[in-house]
């Protein structure tokens, strides 16, 4: 079955000194909208246990525009002012349907530090562990749908949860994949992989966890459509290479290379990360399996 990729373009805009006033008045406007329409909610549903509905949250906004205190609010576009509302109507929809907190204020938010880069010492991508970060929400679910009897609404609403725990999980790890396969190949003209038997290598009980959830088959798919679309060359070296046991500096090849071995030292007397020296011989082997 083929596979159907789509692409996405992202850009950074650049405003104008009198765009980014008409933006940032458009801004304010926005936050005044929602938490003007916010506390009316409010105050309706405490008081009297009302729901306020989107259209009238809207005709609400009409009338704001008719005072002479707000009368500002119509030199703003209404596409935003309204978006705001059916933000707010969504987010006490997601509240009463007790998928969320009550809703809040909002705020201007002003970073006090950069943020923070990515780097990767020594030539290393470190793996995020993402379904060990996301275990606590997961195995929550888990244990309610586990309490749960079948057929049950109860059992219905659990197993949404347990769903939604799985998706943002693989949505944590497919966006890390996307951002790092896209760095390789906008950074190098060539990237050299090793063709890695993953099936196999799930059977290590010990290592299956962290192996599926690096998720390399899906690291590789990506590197080779990217390779593609942006003219770069994705060479694949055969399995069954020594990248490990073979010494970058001399060329060596060592007898025995156990999976705990993480550094070792060549008769050469070069001094070798186990991770590192196989990236150099898998890079170097590249060439010849063009």
């Amino acid at each position: 079955m083929a596979q159907t990729v789509r692409r996405a373009y992202k850009y950074r805009f650049y405003p104008t000194p009198a765009q980014a006033s008409e933006l940032a008045r458009t801004f304010g406007c926005v936050r005044l909208v929602y938490n003007k329409a916010l506390e009316e909610r409010t105050r309706a549903y405490t008081r009297e246990g009302a729901r306020v509905c989107y259209a009238e949250s809207s005709a609400a906004l009409t009338a704001w525009k008719r005072t002479e205190e707000l009368a500002f609010l119509a030199e703003v576009s209404s596409v935003p002012l309204q978006q705001a509302l059916r933000h707010l109507q969504a987010a006490f929809a997601n509240f009463f349907a007790k998928r969320a907190k009550y809703a809040g204020i909002t705020s201007l938010v002003a970073l006090s530090r950069p943020i923070p880069g990515v780097t990767d010492e020594n030539g290393k991508v470190a793996n995020p562990r993402h379904e060990r970060a996301g275990h606590r929400r997961l195995a929550k679910a888990q244990r309610s749908l586990a309490r749960t009897a079948a057929g049950s609404a109860n059992r219905a609403r659990a197993r949404l949860k347990d769903a939604r725990a799985h998706a943002r999980i693989a949505d944590r790890r497919r966006d890390f994949l996307h951002k790092l396969s896209t760095r390789l190949v906008h950074e190098n003209q060539t990237v050299v992989i090793e063709d890695l038997t993953v099936r196999a290598m799930v059977k290590n009980h010990s290592l299956a966890r962290a192996i599926s959830d690096a998720s390399w088959r899906e690291l590789r798919s990506m590197l080779e459509y990217k390779a593609g679309w942006y003219g770069r060359e994705l060479v694949v070296i055969d399995r069954w290479f020594p990248s490990s046991k073979l010494c970058s500096a001399c060329g060596a090849l060592q007898k025995s290379m156990p999976l705990h071995v993480r550094t070792w030292e060549c008769a050469c007397g070069a001094v070798h990360d186990r991770d590192v020296n196989a990236a150099r011989n898998i890079l170097a082997a590249g060439p010849a399996e063009r």
